[in-house]
């Protein structure tokens, strides 16, 4: 790579004060000297990157060393992707991956162990057509988490003593409850781009979480306690959120030349105008992790037929 190319490693939230103010996302990039930056994704902020190679290409592993400590290893052989976002070496090297089966065989690194310990979270997350999912959050990243899911409206429901209660209790919602444990990226994008009325999202978010309530008040478990309070969405993310004129962006975000306005950020989509119009259009800068990309002035080409887009 030359000294112009970055590996996208992804939009990044900084970590909130539990309220709609705070800091904007970021995008994290990292240079051929293995340097990072973070270009900061606020409202008037102009993106413009190009494609610089075919292909996703891994993105490093973690070792963990407790709840707020942890290294991030950069990719070696700065190898593609062969598993997510990871090389098949960095992906056996990652203590992340055993977390998920912690509360099964409890059979962890201690630095993992120390920061599945910590307290967690037990959330019901609503996406801007009312898909919604169960899911878990670290005590340190219980705002980050769901500011990174992308989600429209959220409320926590539980307050576990550890990561291995957490995932007990998640797996039973998604039993009992009947509410997955994953929306995918491309829905949540879709749904952007036509989100259902607040009121309705707010109303069947309260429903979801108020079973999910119940699901785990009679799992007979100790070791937590059942909760009702609201995620706090982030300011920047209203617009997105709301019903206005927009559409999906209609370029893949795999290759050429792209360039645009932010206006609003909600996870990793962004509402943005493209140059020389006032149309607004759902991004997912998600598509752009694990991709090499130059920044520079350039612009995304503008639908020939904007009819076709109403």
């Amino acid at each position: 790579m030359t000294d112009a190319r970055y590996l996208v490693h992804g939009v990044f939230w900084p970590a909130g004060d539990g309220s709609a103010n705070g800091a904007p996302p970021v995008l994290r990039l990292q240079a051929a000297d293995s340097t990072f930056r973070e270009t900061a994704l606020d409202d008037g902020t102009r993106l413009g990157v190009r494609l610089a190679a075919d292909g996703k290409y891994c993105l490093g592993h973690h070792r963990v060393h407790g709840p707020a400590h942890r290294d991030h290893v950069l990719c070696a052989g700065r190898l593609p992707s062969a598993r997510g976002h990871q090389c098949e070496r960095c992906f056996l090297a990652d203590d992340f991956r055993l977390m998920h089966d912690f509360h099964r065989d409890g059979r962890v690194p201690p630095g993992l162990r120390s920061y599945l310990m910590q307290p967690h979270w037990l959330y019901v997350a609503t996406f801007a057509n009312g898909a919604s999912k169960v899911g878990t959050a670290s005590n340190l990243r219980k705002w980050q988490r769901l500011a990174e899911q992308g989600a429209v409206v959220a409320r926590y429901i539980a307050r576990a003593a550890d990561g291995r209660i957490v995932r007990i209790l998640e797996d039973l919602v998604t039993r009992d409850g009947g509410l997955p444990q994953q929306v995918r990226s491309a829905a949540k994008a879709g749904a952007l781009a036509d989100p259902a009325p607040a009121g309705f999202l707010k109303a069947h978010n309260a429903a979801l979480a108020a079973t999910a309530r119940r699901v785990i008040s009679r799992s007979g478990l100790d070791g937590f306690e059942v909760v009702d309070e609201a995620w706090a969405r982030h300011g920047l993310a209203e617009r997105l959120c709301s019903a206005s004129p927009r559409h999906a962006y209609p370029h893949s975000l795999a290759d050429g030349p792209h360039g645009f306005t932010i206006r609003s950020v909600c996870g990793s989509f962004v509402l943005a105008t493209l140059d020389d119009t006032d149309l607004e259009f759902v991004v997912d800068l998600g598509r752009l992790k694990g991709r090499r990309i130059e920044l520079g002035d350039y612009s995304s080409e503008v639908p020939a037929v904007q009819e076709a887009l109403f």
